[in-house]
């Protein structure tokens, strides 16, 4: 039986309005808030595992497919990004503890343990909103290094949040328990964290080749070490910037240590 809508008042002849989506009529009941729990539950589990799944397997392919639109079983990309990213701090800073690790290293090369401990605590309880931060900055520099090969910054965005899911998983499944597993051994831990990021150009290289298929492997090699010296040239300058308003803070509030400073760079 039709009825008008509750929202917008236009008749609806099935289950949904045609016009703004609004679902027909239904008392609320226990039958209601059952259906709805398990509708939510299973849809969100499965958008994100399917999505995972996918971005496993090829992580470029996948943002090329949801960018030409086939979006409907996955889940929102910048919100995996962030959950993952929560998932990732968790495991890392809650269940393995790395934050005792870093203070440690940080007192044996004579950090302050309250400047350090400040820093982990931070992290801990941040990094997903720092990761998602990030995103739309990086999406800038592929933006500038791909300009002219189809995709706006917006798009590039939805990248970006892929391939840090995709790092996520990475960290996730293979190096965290490595490095939980060498926690003991300072050397090792410091190795397996480095070489997780020297993982990056390469998992670059498989992102954009599977993005860009008709692209050449050497063009795309070029196109990652332009990323790369874009990147570190934006860093440089970011350095300098925050030196110059270090050095005019310092002026203009407590200008002996200024002068200690100055002292201490000219020997």
């Amino acid at each position: 039986m039709a009825e008008n809508c509750l929202n917008c008042g236009n008749i609806i002849a099935e289950n949904f309005c045609s016009n703004c989506g609004q679902k027909k009529f239904k008392r609320i009941d226990r039958k209601y808030v059952i259906d709805e729990l398990q509708y939510s539950f299973i849809h969100t589990n499965k958008g994100f595992f399917y999505s995972v799944k996918n971005i496993v397997k090829n992580p470029g392919r996948t943002a090329r497919a949801f960018i030409e639109g086939n979006r409907v079983n996955h889940y929102k990309p910048l919100l995996l990004a962030f959950v993952l990213s929560g998932i990732s701090a968790l495991i890392s800073f809650k269940l393995m503890h790395f934050d005792q690790i870093i203070e440690s290293e940080y007192s044996k090369q004579n950090i302050n343990k309250d400047f350090a401990h400040q820093i982990t605590v931070f992290l801990s309880n941040y990094i997903s909103i720092i990761s998602l931060l990030s995103i739309p900055l990086l999406a800038l520099f592929t933006k500038i290094t791909f300009r002219k090969w189809g995709q706006n910054y917006y798009e590039h965005i939805i990248m970006n949040a892929i391939i840090l899911s995709y790092y996520t998983i990475l960290s996730i499944v293979i190096v965290y328990p490595i490095m939980y597993l060498f926690k003991d051994e300072a050397m090792v831990f410091r190795t397996v964290s480095f070489l997780s990021m020297f993982s990056m150009p390469f998992i670059l290289i498989w992102f954009f080749k599977s993005f860009y298929p008709e692209r050449s492997i050497k063009t795309i090699i070029l196109r990652i070490i332009l990323l790369f010296i874009v990147l570190l040239i934006a860093f440089m300058i970011t350095i300098v910037a925050i030196s110059f308003v270090y050095v005019f803070y310092l002026a203009m509030t407590d200008p002996e240590a200024l002068k200690v400073l100055q002292t201490n760079q000219a020997k």
